[in-house]
């Protein structure tokens, strides 16, 4: 019997044990048990089970499985037994014998330390406005320690008893966002002493939400500079959306796109025109606010509102329903060909300096720049300015087996083998550790 690979059972253990610790959390919080803290239910007690070791030491993973296969068939063999006399005596025993041979791993190596926000998630909804306030307060309050580029090598870092962790691994990632938050508000210490000092009292919750949401942002961006990659999987940014003529939508209020349509971001500016629209995926542009002027007078062309423009996506619904006549940032909006360009535009002047750290690279130089990410939402592919196509593949956050679906025949272009790959492999992003 072959095994299914280590990703899938990992993962499928990481979201299990995930799923079971938050329903006891909001069952105790129902029941009175367990408090509130910041706005949710607080965990009450002092260790979790550490999914962030698990996701390092496949070993003690595969030991802890057996012992928790190793629980549930003595406590079914308990409850059998309750009903079937005859073969108590056996049930009992196997329930025993299960017990003694199961691996047992050492509690120190499964459990970790928690927090009363381990379990709470960030309520920002990682928007590019979010990102933009966290970006402040960063700089005014962490860049000192961290460093601007996250790398952990500040102006006062020098100073410090520790180096502060660098964001260009995914070491810091993997934690929890709610022990980020309560170690931020109420610092780090160790034995000998303060190790980060807290922050309770000059930042808000939502200004530390902010924050972590733009570590994220920072933590691409550093690890692009660093390797060519992101660190960990980074969701696409919600902002809100203006298609043609069409009132603008909030990105983040419309589902209709999630777990059924790809999405494809590319900035553009005088010099790269907006592509033209693909049945495959739905075209996001996002722009500089310059380029604000120089669209409004390229509307005022003759000629320019050329055709309605019919979308057969399933995001028209929520996006394009009301969409009217429009062009983008060129004159020639349509060919017998090709089709129309897309026009759906990112109507938030942040997104454009937020991208660009997300693709590593400065305003100036992000014009050009395309991605793309998957129908659950997640940024999977990056081609950088200058490099139009995915012809060298640009596929991250991938399982191993991404060479070999890069490289199949029957894909028929580069594009459709990126696709197909995205598909293939979805992100699975689990608190407190992940799984590509």
């Amino acid at each position: 019997m072959t095994l299914p690979p280590t990703h899938v059972w990992l993962n499928a253990l990481l979201l299990g044990l995930q799923s079971v610790q938050a329903a006891l959390l909001w069952a105790l919080h129902a029941l009175g048990i367990a408090g509130e803290t910041h706005g949710a239910p607080a965990w009450p007690w002092d260790s979790r089970i550490a999914g962030e070791n698990l996701i390092i030491d496949v070993a003690l993973a595969r030991q802890f499985a057996w012992t928790l296969a190793a629980l549930a068939f003595a406590v079914a063999c308990v409850l059998i037994a309750i009903f079937w006399r005859r073969a108590r005596r056996w049930l009992i025993a196997a329930a025993i014998a299960s017990l003694v041979f199961a691996p047992w791993p050492s509690s120190s190596l499964w459990l970790t330390a928690a927090v009363p926000t381990s379990f709470h998630t960030n309520p920002s909804g990682f928007t590019v406005e979010s990102i933009a306030r966290g970006s402040h307060v960063y700089a005014a309050q962490c860049a000192a320690c961290h460093g601007a580029d996250g790398r952990g090598e500040g102006p006062q870092a020098a100073a410090l008893r520790r180096w502060p962790p660098t964001m260009a691994s995914a070491l810091l990632s993997r934690r929890a966002d709610g022990e980020l938050f309560w170690h931020v508000l109420y610092g780090m210490r160790d034995d000998a002493g303060v190790t980060m000092p807290g922050f309770t009292g000059r930042l808000s919750d939502k200004e530390i939400w902010a924050a972590l949401d733009y570590m994220r942002v920072l933590s691409a961006s550093a690890g692009m500079a660093a390797g060519g990659s992101w660190p960990v999987p980074i969701a696409l940014p919600a902002l809100t959306v203006t298609c043609g003529d069409a009132p603008a939508r909030s990105l983040s209020q419309l589902s209709q796109w999630r777990g059924t349509q790809r999405v494809r971001v590319v900035a553009v500016d005088a010099r790269h025109p907006a592509p033209f629209e693909d049945p495959r995926f739905l075209t996001l542009l996002i722009r500089r606010d310059e380029t604000a002027v120089f669209d409004t007078r390229l509307r005022a062309l003759p000629g320019a509102a050329a055709g309605v423009r019919r979308v057969s996506a399933p995001l028209a619904d929520g996006l394009r329903a009301t969409a009217r006549p429009a062009i983008a940032t060129t004159v020639a909006s349509t060919t017998t060909t090709l089709g129309a360009r897309a026009d759906c535009f990112a109507d938030s002047p942040e997104a454009w300096p937020v991208f660009a750290q997300i693709a590593g690279t400065t305003p100036d130089d992000l014009a050009g720049t395309e991605w793309l990410a998957d129908r659950d939402g997640w940024l999977r592919a990056l081609a950088p300015a200058g490099k139009r196509g995915w012809a060298d593949g640009g596929l991250l956050c991938t399982t191993s087996s991404v060479a070999a679906s890069l490289t199949s025949p029957a894909a028929p272009d580069p594009l459709s083998a990126t696709l197909r790959q995205m598909d293939n492999e979805p992100v699975r992003f689990i608190k407190g550790g992940f799984v590509h």
